[in-house]
């Protein structure tokens, strides 16, 4: 027996022998794990596990057919047969579907869904179970026959899978299926009926696919067209080999130019567009091309770029003429201007002379300004009509009072009705009425219409003037006359340019431009215009206006103000500059000015003495010419607004170009008031009380007084401290002035002549020993531009960058950008100001500044005495800070210098020499500015422009004036910067009197 003992044996079932009690356990255990694990399977939710008898009544029906057909096991176990929970069409269906594969009939019913496995043949099918609730799903059966140990059918088993998710599935297949051979059919289609000829290539260049047009372009059929190289169907295989590579390259290639060769030796120039195209993984795939025949598009493109170039031509002449008439017509307008401008200035001047013409003198002076006015009335309207054509005209659509139009209308034109013993009537306004219109066109218009009706009237006739509301949005304003009145074939011509009728009606002859001008303006403001005539009655104007409601501001009273020009304060001088090349407009002016007791002239006759003399003297206002003969005024305002010594001045324009667009453009640029020429005293006057006005609010916004001689102001000058810097500058008074400034705000200074000497010191004291370099641009050796560049080429390898300033005599509109292209950082104009300075050094060497010491500076009082002083002596002492020493040493300076300077202008104008004229001239202009003496700077200015144009007809002249102005200056300084000499002097001189 053996050791290992279970219990008592029994025998085996098959009555062999005595089983060990162990092994029975084990066998019976086993027993129950396996019959677990079949009952487990067999109630699987997942599956419909049916089991029937041989005659097919359900005998189970585990928990997943359950769930799955909605039936408790009860309700159909020795029920029902698995045929009944099945769609019957379906397995009427299979019963035929297998009589037929098998040959023999088949009852449909259960025998259907079993036949087979009857048979012993495996039988998976589909059917359609039915629910208890009705629904319905697709199945996936598996029937197995059951048998005993005689192999005889005892049953059999159905087991049914869930078949809707895989149907589902299956569907979506076919449906994408469907889809994509409709997008393959509309891929291809669309490929096909492209107009280009289409090919994919792979990445080597080897065609895969084209379209039919392709196949024509090439004619080559498609078969033998895929698989072979790209190149090898044009005329450069080459280049369309460059073709794929580029496209590989860049992703993109578009407008490729190639020329396509077919089999038969048709060459055809193609525009080839190529991408690259890539499967889903990105992966690179090929190239897709599309090749347009441009032979058609090449030609209308040549014959288009034939045709612009004929419009363009034509378009340059059209512009050419258009550009000369707008040319012509501005040139007319000055060349008239100007001496009309002399004419009336005069005239005017004459009429208002308190010394009384004669009464023949006055008849003259009234002729002469009659005939004067009416050629200017001319002018105006041919620039009227010319600026309407080129759409230049600028019009505003305010509320305009119609009564009080029509009262300054009145006012103007009843005098000249009255003469020709005309009466003329208006209508009554009982309550305002409003018109939508530009203010002054709707004058223009009107004192028009109302000019011909006393023009072509009857003698003692009338002029009757009325309005009525037309509409309920317009307003009719009427000019009834009784003149001779026009028959109605004329009527169409009084709108026409030069139409001349004026001899037809019998009446004084005019251009015909007046009422073309009234038309378009009337036009222009939505309106209209017309005109009724009668031979032998008088006609009658009219015009048609929108009208419009009362503004809603309206001014409840007071009184105009005060449009004389009250000039004088009684406190000081004021200074007056006038930039004026006119030898007739500028004596004008001078005339006017002298009206003017406060007033002291200054006059320039460029553009760059004129920004010299403001710079120096500091006036309340400037007239500025804008045709100038070296920078026009425009520059010139451009120059001195961008100064802060000078951009607090109001500057008035004198022009004689009086087109309108000429007006907005010096108007946009800045000026103050645009005056026209011929010049308009009352207009005049107005203006200069204004500017003047101006000129004293903004003074005193800044703070800035002009207190008498004795009383000076002192305010404070901002400074940095500690800055090694090097100033290049050739003229010694320049010098003391730049160093002393330099010195005063705590800098170290180290002054050198040229530019040459100024590189010497930057290369013996190192690099970084200066902070900064203040570089003259005007020097002899070297000047400040070339010194500045060489600077800049030693500093290109090192990384350093050291600041540079230009000192220069001259900032006109270009000069800082020219500055700062040579490598400058920025400039300081002369003369030099302290705090402009200041400003500068700050910006370009932040790190140094630090508040310091705050020396006090006077501010320049205006003179008080009548005509131009030799010098500002509050200019240069504040500059200076009232050092007398320092102002002593620098008149010994500019005096030992200047009469070196005034031999070389002499010799240079004795030769005719420009180049020597105008740099001695320079020098001493410059030197002159540091004491704000305008004459001087006036005269200097003058030779400096004369040299720098080589044109020395009058440079004789003004070396002349300078000759005389140079004595006074000298005095003058050497009265003030010696005065207890001069005072002892003068004691010796009484004494000696005695």
């Amino acid at each position: 027996m053996s050791a290992r003992t279970y219990g008592p044996a029994f025998p085996d079932d098959d009555g062999v022998g005595p089983l060990d009690v162990g092994d029975e356990v084990r066998r019976k255990e086993a027993l129950r794990e396996a019959r677990a694990l079949q009952i487990a399977i067999f109630n699987s939710a997942n599956f419909s596990s049916i089991a029937t008898d041989a005659n097919g009544v359900i005998q189970i029906f585990n928990v997943g057919a359950e769930r799955m057909l909605g039936y408790t096991a009860a309700e159909v176990m020795n029920q029902i047969t698995p045929a009944d929970i099945s769609d019957p069409q379906e397995v009427i269906a299979r019963a035929k579907a297998l009589s037929v594969e098998l040959g023999t009939p088949i009852t449909p019913g259960f025998d259907a869904l079993v036949f087979k496995a009857s048979r012993g043949i495996e039988d998976i099918y589909e059917l359609t179970y039915i629910r208890k609730d009705g629904s319905r799903f697709p199945a996936v059966v598996s029937v197995t026959a059951l048998r005993d140990a005689q192999d005889a059918i005892i049953g059999y088993l159905l087991i049914g899978t869930d078949n809707t998710a895989r149907k589902q599935v299956e569907e979506e297949r076919k449906k994408l299926d469907q889809r994509l051979r409709d997008q393959q059919f509309y891929t291809r289609s669309l490929i096909e009926s492209n107009i280009d000829a289409l090919m994919t290539t792979d990445p080597s260049g080897i065609i895969t696919d084209v379209n039919k047009q392709m196949e024509a372009l090439t004619d080559c059929t498609r078969d033998e067209l895929i698989g072979a190289p790209f190149k090898n169907y044009f005329t450069d295989p080459e280049r369309a080999e460059a073709a794929i590579n580029l496209v590989l390259s860049e992703k993109k290639v578009t407008n490729y130019e190639l020329t396509a060769r077919a089999r038969g030796g048709k060459q055809t120039v193609v525009s080839y567009n190529a991408t690259t195209f890539y499967d889903r993984d990105r992966t690179l795939q090929g190239v897709f091309a599309a090749a347009r025949d441009v032979t058609e598009r090449n030609r209308l493109d040549q014959a288009l770029q034939e045709k612009n170039v004929e419009l363009e031509s034509a378009k340059s002449v059209a512009e050419q003429a258009n550009l000369a008439k707008s040319d012509f017509l501005s040139s007319m307008s000055h060349e008239l201007r100007s001496p009309l401008n002399a004419i009336l200035g005069f005239a005017q001047l004459m009429e208002s002379d308190p010394r009384s013409p004669t009464p023949s003198q006055k008849e003259s002076i009234a002729q002469i300004l009659d005939a004067g006015w009416h050629l200017l009335n001319l002018i105006n309207e041919i620039l009227d009509l010319a600026a309407i054509e080129s759409g230049t005209v600028s019009l505003s659509g305010e509320s305009v009072s119609l009564d009080e139009i029509m009262l300054e209308c009145r006012a103007m034109m009843e005098p000249l009705a009255h003469k020709r013993g005309i009466s003329m009537t208006f209508p009554r306004f009982d309550n305002p009425h409003f018109v939508s219109s530009d203010r002054t066109r709707l004058k223009q218009i009107l004192i028009n219409l109302l000019s011909n009706a006393i023009k072509y009237n009857t003698t003692q006739g009338t002029v009757v003037v009325d309005y009525t509301v037309s509409a309920p949005d317009r307003t009719r304003i009427s000019i009834k006359d009784t003149g001779a009145g026009l028959p109605p074939e004329k009527l169409a011509q009084l709108f026409q340019p030069f139409n001349r009728l004026g001899r037809e009606a019998e009446g004084e002859e005019g251009t015909g431009i007046g009422l073309v001008v009234t038309k378009r303006l009337v036009e222009l403001m939505g309106g209209a215009i017309g005109v009724d005539s009668t031979v032998g009655a008088g006609s009658v104007f009219w015009i048609e206006l929108i009208s419009a409601a009362a503004p809603q501001f309206l001014d409840e009273g007071g009184e105009a103000a005060d449009s004389r020009p009250h000039l004088q304060n009684g406190t000081r001088l004021r200074t007056l500059l006038c930039v004026e090349d006119n030898p007739a407009n500028l004596k004008l002016v001078e005339e006017l000015i002298a009206r003017c007791p406060d007033l002291r002239l200054l006059t320039a006759v460029n553009a760059t003495l004129g920004i010299d003399l403001a710079r120096a003297a500091q006036p309340e206002m400037i007239l500025m010419d804008v045709n100038l003969p070296d920078i026009s005024g425009i520059e010139a305002l451009k120059v001195l607004h961008e100064d802060p010594l000078t951009a607090h001045i109001p500057i008035v324009a004198l022009s004689a170009n009086a087109m309108p667009r000429d007006i907005v453009k010096g108007m946009e640029a800045g000026f103050f008031r645009y005056l026209t020429k011929p010049i308009k005293v009352s207009e005049f006057m107005d203006t200069l009380r204004m500017a003047l006005e101006l000129a004293d609010q903004r003074t005193a916004e800044a703070g800035r007084v002009f207190p008498l001689p004795d009383a000076p102001v002192i305010v404070p000058i901002p400074r940095t401290t500690g800055l090694r810097i090097l100033v290049a500058e050739d003229h010694p008074v320049n010098q003391e002035v730049v160093r002393q400034i330099l010195q005063r705000l705590g800098h170290h200074v180290e002054v050198v002549p040229d530019g040459h000497a100024a590189l010497a010191a930057l290369e013996q004291s190192g690099r970084g020993t200066f902070d900064l370099v203040l570089m003259d641009v005007q020097m002899p050796v070297m000047g400040g531009l070339e010194a500045t560049a060489a600077i800049r080429d030693a500093e290109r390898d090192s990384g350093m960058h050291l600041p540079i300033v230009a000192l220069t005599a001259h900032a006109m509109h270009g000069d800082r950008e020219r500055y700062l292209e040579a490598g400058m950082d920025g400039y300081v104009t002369k003369p030099i100001d302290g705090v402009e300075l200041t400003r500068v050094i700050s910006q370009l060497v932040p790190a140094a500044a630090a508040p310091g010491p705050v020396p006090a500076a006077a501010v320049p009082a205006a003179p008080v005495a009548a005509g131009p002083p030799a010098f500002d002596e509050r200019f240069i002492r504040a500059r200076l800070g009232d050092n007398a020493q320092l102002f002593a040493k620098l008149v010994r300076l500019f005096l030992g210098d200047s009469p070196a300077r005034m031999r070389a202008m002499r010799r240079a104008i004795n030769t005719g020499d420009g180049e020597a004229l105008r740099e001695a001239a320079h020098a001493l202009k410059g030197a002159a500015a540091n004491f704000a003496a305008a004459p001087v700077v006036e005269a200097a200015g003058r030779l400096e422009f004369q040299g720098r144009n080589g044109d020395l007809h009058e440079s004789a002249a003004t070396y002349a004036v300078l000759t005389r102005e140079m004595p006074r200056l000298r005095r003058a300084l050497g009265r003030a910067s010696h005065p207890r000499r001069t005072s002892a002097h003068r004691q010796q001189q009484r004494k000696a009197a005695r």
